[in-house]
């Protein structure tokens, strides 16, 4: 009987956090950053499921590592309610609205070849241009404020401009990280211990790590010449988790897999970039888009819910794999520097994807520019909705094909 009880109980907390991510996933507009308010007002304010101190070392967890922070603090929030399923109930619920929208839209792609169809189109790839543009700026703030991670950016920046590949890019997240060890002062302050109520310990949470290494290692040697599933989860899973930074700096790991293989033409690529503007949920749902665009492949459904899913999984892998050891990682001034360096990079990265493919691929024209410049205005100054941005960058780009 107390068995049949506590399995009602379980399956209760499991159903409520899908029904509290479902709505989420539908509602949480405005990207990353505004989804942490999101999780905040629902879970410490309003179900009191965790305090402000959880909360903090959560989300302070989740900034450090690759990967969406957002969805890993959704994963996480939903770990600690209700087990591993309740993470894997709060990843599709809150996951699952925007990637549905999204493999719509590339479903419908190919029936906007008409003259408005491709202003459309077209529309969408300013939104990338404006919605890059204020990323860019908002994390240069935050990420870069003194001369050393100033200088970092520029020169990782500079670098990925010339040399352009996914290489390079390993290469400059690397360097940066040693950079930041030796060149910046670590700013971690103590923290009262947490009291977070992690279902599993240290050993568990080491197999996680051991196992997310080993994809990264042993995925690519496996990919290599083959043809189907394989590789697209091979792309996806290092695009995921090489990603520090938020879903804006998967643009440029993702441009690099998809469109510099020829899966993905660079118009469909940032036609769909701005659609996922227009959409409530995580920025990485694009990856479903992708995945259901990707040539050639005759399952595009699967193709998706591959590219989705692998997308996703590194980064659950290592928010579930430091838990346990959060404490000692927290602390530890040089992986602190170290994260620097590396955020510092992820400013120049995304400052070199604004260029190529962003701009130079959405801006063809000065009234693209002054059509560009106040959707930036509308986003930094005026702060509105990214939805009321994408109808102005499409209103913009299809008005003079009437006029």
């Amino acid at each position: 009987m107390i068995k049949n009880q506590k399995y009602a109980a379980s399956a209760r907390s499991i159903l409520e956090v899908f029904l509290a991510f479902l709505k989420l996933g539908f509602t949480s507009f405005g990207g990353p950053i505004a989804h942490l308010g999101y999780f905040r007002a629902e879970f410490v304010e309003r179900r009191r499921w965790l305090n402000d101190s959880q909360f903090g070392h959560l989300l302070a967890i989740c900034q450090f590592l690759p990967g969406p922070a957002s969805s890993q603090l959704g994963f996480s929030i939903g770990l600690l309610r209700a087990g591993w399923l309740g993470g894997l109930a709060a990843f599709l619920a809150f996951t699952l609205p925007s990637a549905i929208l999204l493999v719509g839209f590339g479903a419908a792609l190919p029936l906007l070849s008409g003259a408005v169809g491709q202003a459309t189109v077209h529309g969408l790839k300013i939104v990338a241009c404006a919605v890059v543009a204020d990323a860019l700026l908002g994390m240069s703030k935050k990420l870069c404020p003194d001369t050393p991670r100033q200088t970092i950016a520029i020169l990782s920046a500079a670098a990925l401009l010339i040399l352009g590949s996914a290489i390079a890019q390993l290469a400059v997240v690397a360097l940066a990280a040693t950079a930041g060890i030796f060149l910046l002062h670590s700013d971690i302050t103590a923290n009262e211990k947490s009291d977070l109520p992690i279902p599993f310990g240290v050993r568990t949470g080491g197999i996680f790590i051991a196992l997310f290494v080993g994809l990264l290692v042993v995925l690519p040697t496996l990919a290599t010449g083959e043809s189907g599933l394989l590789p697209v989860a091979e792309a996806f899973y290092r695009a995921g988790a090489l990603v520090f930074g938020g879903g804006h700096v998967v643009l440029p790991l993702l441009q690099d897999s998809v469109v510099s293989s020829g899966w993905v033409s660079p118009g469909e690529f940032l036609a769909g970039y701005g659609a996922s503007q227009a959409i409530p949920g995580p920025m990485f749902a694009f990856s479903a888009y992708l995945g259901s665009v990707i040539l050639p492949a005759s399952t595009p459904l699967l193709t998706a819910a591959t590219a989705l899913c692998f997308m996703f999984l590194p980064g659950f892998l290592l928010v579930a794999g430091v838990l346990p050891f959060w404490q000692a990682l927290f602390h530890n001034s040089t992986a602190g520097n170290a994260i620097a360096g590396i955020n510092a990079a992820v400013v120049g990265l995304l400052g070199a994807a604004l260029y190529d493919p962003i701009f130079t691929t959405g801006i063809s024209s000065p009234v693209d520019l002054a059509i560009a410049l106040v959707a930036f205005g509308l986003l930094v100054a005026w702060r509105v909705s990214p939805l009321v941005v994408v109808l102005w960058c499409v209103a913009g780009s299809v008005l003079p094909i009437w006029v």
